[in-house]
Order: structure tokens, then C-alpha cells, then sequence
């Protein structure tokens, strides 16, 4: 077995390895534990599809409140783990002990928080995400296995990102590969097998983000040359969150706004049907398993990009964002152009049985897929800006996409153009929330240009 790195040598490989071969090679585990978690996402969809329309309906409702817990994890995760790799970058240790313990500590309280408060209010709290009657018992069953395991979920997508900007992906890899690949297994078990329904899918859901949290524990606790997660260096303080949200705040902004675009999505949606919902629902997570490469791709250029801006090496900071920037549209749009042509037997795998499904489905892929090249731009910019502490203007465009442009787009369009209306909506905040990256990302990239030209010249 490879022998882990120091954190010396972790330094020194960070600021020194060509970007062209580092990033690929902290990209790949990255891109295979956000291919599996995103299979995995897909797997409930598919299975439960199986049971009805209304069955399927129900996880998509559902899936607001999983991003709005998985937004607060990746702020925090996010947050501490780029606080992390800047201070590895200034060979700062103990200062990065902190933010491990402060993240993942505030993490694993807020998911109790939401395991008594969610399991206590379902029934209101699925009407509100917006479950039709119908929708709404199967979305019940479902949802109180997800908020038990709430806090298992947010610790492991912490450890998940603390592993990574440290650049060990390979470790943060096994323990969502480990859980996703289980969850597969334990779906068909638990829905048909046991006669669960959907509550089976929350149950295999539930036991396999426990079995990633105890893998990834024992990854950052026991592994040499990782920071180590301690109670006692739990100093919590209003100077540490503030940096942490700071540094986390795009990904809050991105993953919140989210599940507040899918409630309205689903609000708005409603008056067509369970067929639409169950349509949409389908769409949104065949394009988030699409994404979801793009984003393992990223998160590989993130430590990167947090090391080289803290050990103030801007150069290569640059290099590393416009070497992603042509990997990531090309991926892209190979995706894109497989997705259009197959998208109606894509659709008609998880609902067969129901024509209006299919076809609402097949429209609504076919138009957000020709988007991704852009999306590829967009996530970039995003993951550029918030890796280099530029807070508020990476928060900006991680709310573009699917807050600042698609929430009106949802209010608006549904009401002038009908069920078309609903399919339009992402592809024009996708080209609305282009414009806004490239004005805001111009700016950045001029700082960075012009700060590589003084650390060149000796003047930092």
C-alpha cells in the first residue's frame, strides 16, 4: 500500500506538482464518490417509481429538505475544509485543527436538531414542501427515516469535504462509495423485498449514510498525515464561524436556494398533476447525476486552488481554473449530447407506465441539457471564487442558477406559457446566471493577474 504523505510533503506536492496532472489525479476519487452518491440519489428515485407516480412524487418533495440539510453540511464543510487548506498553504496545523473540530462538531448538533424537530412536525412540514394528499402519505414514510439520520448525513458530508481540501479524496472516496454502493443493494431489499414501500428507500438510505459516517471517522481519526477531528479542540467562537461561514456561505446559498426553488418547483407544478411532479422530480435528479461529475472534477481543483492562493502562488491559480474551465466544458457537452439523444428512454426507465410522465420528462431533459456547456462555466467560476475566500461574490453566483434567476422564472412563466412554462424555467435562469458569472468572475480574474505580476516582481 502507498505510504500516506506528511503534511510537509502534502505541502510541497500541492504548490509544486504540475496543475495538469494534480488536479486529474485528486479529480478522479472526487468525481467517483459524487458519481455513486448521485447513482445512489437516482436508485431511490427508480425504485421507488416502481410503486406509482404518487410514490415518486414523494422523494422528489422530499429532496428540498435533503438539500436543505445537505446545504447546511456543505457550509459548514466547505467553510472549515477551505479555512482548512489555506492554512495548510501557510503550514498553519493547529489553527486547522480547529475549523475540523468547530465544523464537524456544529454539524453532527444542528442534525439532532433536525432529527427531533422534523420527526416531530412531518406531517405539516411535507405539506409545506409541497405534497399534494396524495403525495403526502408516501412523502411521510419517507421523510421520517431521512430526518432520523440527519445528523449521520451532515457529519459525513463534513468529514466528506475536510478529508478533501486536504487533499486526501481518495480517503473521503471510500467512505460515500462504501455507503452508496450498500444503498443500491438495500433499496429493491427494503421497497419489495420487506414490503416497505417508501419507507424502505429512507431505511437503506438511512443505514448507509451511517455506515459512511463511521467509515469516514475512522478515515480522518485514524489515517496518518490527516487532521485529526478532537472534542477538545471544540473551541468554538464568534471569529471561527464568522470565517467559516464566510467560506461556506456560496455553498449555503447554492444547495439552500435550492431546496427552495424545488418547493416551488413542486408549488408550481401541482395544479398539473402528480404527473408533473413526478416528471420533474425525475429530470432534477437525472441532472444532478450529470453534475454531479462536473462537481467531483471541481472539487479536485478546489484544494488546489486553496493551497496555491494561501502559499500565495496566483500563477498557478490561474492556471489550474482555465485548465478545468476547457476539461469541464467538453465534459460537458459530451454529456449533453448523449442525454438529448436518449432522453425519452432516460424518462421512460423510471415511469414506463405513464405516458404524461414520459413526455413532460422527455421535454423538460432534452432543454436543460442543452445548458451544460454553460453550467460547466458557471460551477468553475463558483468553485473559483468561494476557493479563494471571495465570499460574497461566489455566493452571488451559486444563487444565480437556481435562486436569483429560477425562482422568478418559476413565478413568472408557469403563468404565461402552462406546463411549458415549468419546463422553460431552468434553461433561461442557466443563461441568465452565464451573464452574471462572466461580469462577476472578470473581476477576479483580473485580481489574480494582476496579484501574480507583484508576487512575480518581488512586491508582496
Amino acid at each position: 500500500m502507498k505510504k500516506a504523505l506528511t503534511q510537509e510533503e502534502k505541502y510541497h506536492q500541492m504548490i509544486e506538482t504540475p496543475v495538469e496532472k494534480l488536479i486529474p489525479g485528486l479529480a478522479v476519487p472526487t468525481i467517483i464518490s459524487m458519481l455513486v452518491t448521485s447513482i445512489y440519489n437516482m436508485a431511490d428515485t427508480f425504485f421507488v417509481s416502481q410503486i406509482g407516480t404518487s410514490a415518486s412524487g414523494a422523494v422528489g418533495v422530499i429532496f428540498s429538505a435533503m438539500s436543505m440539510i445537505q446545504a447546511i453540511a456543505f457550509t459548514l464543510g466547505m467553510g472549515s475544509g477551505n479555512r482548512i487548506s489555506q492554512c495548510l498553504g501557510r503550514q498553519e496545523y493547529e489553527e486547522a485543527d480547529k475549523y475540523a473540530a468547530v465544523g464537524f462538531f456544529t454539524a453532527f448538533g444542528i442534525g439532532i436538531l433536525i432529527a427531533v424537530f422534523g420527526t416531530l412536525f412531518i406531517k405539516p412540514l411535507v405539506l409545506f414542501l409541497g405534497a399534494t394528499e396524495t403525495i403526502a402519505p408516501y412523502a411521510e414514510s419517507y421523510a421520517r427515516y431521512i430526518f432520523l439520520a440527519a445528523p449521520f448525513m451532515m457529519g459525513s458530508f463534513v468529514m466528506n469535504n475536510l478529508l478533501r481540501f486536504q487533499g486526501n479524496a481518495t480517503y473521503a472516496m471510500l467512505g460515500i462509495t462504501t455507503g452508496g454502493i450498500l444503498n443500491m443493494f438495500l433499496d429493491p431489499l427494503f421497497i419489495f423485498g420487506f414490503q416497505m414501500g417508501t419507507a424502505g428507500a429512507a431505511l437503506a438510505t438511512a443505514l448507509s449514510q451511517f455506515i459512511s459516517f463511521m467509515i469516514l471517522l475512522c478515515q480522518c481519526n485514524l489515517r496518518a498525515g490527516t487532521i485529526h477531528i478532537r472534542i477538545r479542540r471544540f473551541v468554538p467562537s464568534l471569529k471561527l464561524y464568522g470565517e467559516i461561514l464566510h467560506a461556506g456561505l456560496p455553498s449555503f446559498c447554492r444547495q439552500g436556494i435550492a431546496s427552495v426553488s424545488v418547493i416551488i418547483l413542486n408549488v408550481a407544478a401541482g395544479p398539473y398533476g402528480d404527473a408533473a411532479i413526478a416528471a420533474m422530480s425525475i429530470v432534477s435528479r437525472f441532472m444532478m447525476f450529470i453534475n454531479s461529475a462536473l462537481i467531483g472534477f471541481g472539487q479536485g481543483f478546489q484544494p488546489v486552488c486553496g493551497f496555491n492562493f494561501g502559499a500565495k502562488r496566483y500563477d498557478r491559480v490561474l492556471r489550474a481554473f482555465w485548465f478545468c474551465v476547457k476539461v469541464a466544458v467538453v465534459m460537458l457537452t459530451v454529456f449533453g449530447v448523449v442525454a438529448f439523444v436518449f432522453s425519452r428512454p432516460i424518462i421512460t426507465a423510471f415511469r414506463r407506465e405513464d405516458l404524461e410522465v414520459i413526455e413532460i420528462g422527455t421535454m423538460a431533459l432534452r432543454l436543460q441539457v442543452l445548458t451544460l456547456p454553460i453550467q460547466a462555466w458557471i460551477i468553475m467560476v463558483n468553485m473559483l471564487s468561494q476557493s479563494i475566500g471571495y465570499g460574497f461574490r461566489s455566493s452571488i453566483v451559486a444563487m444565480g442558477r437556481q435562486g436569483l434567476c429560477l425562482i422568478p422564472m418559476l413565478l413568472i412563466l408557469p403563468k404565461m406559457f402552462g406546463i411549458y412554462g415549468i419546463v422553460f424555467s431552468q434553461p433561461v435562469a442557466d443563461l441568465l446566471t452565464f451573464i452574471l458569472a462572466t461580469v462577476i468572475v472578470t473581476g477576479i480574474l483580473k485580481e489574480l493577474k494582476d496579484k501574480s505580476i507583484f508576487e512575480k516582481n518581488g512586491e508582496i
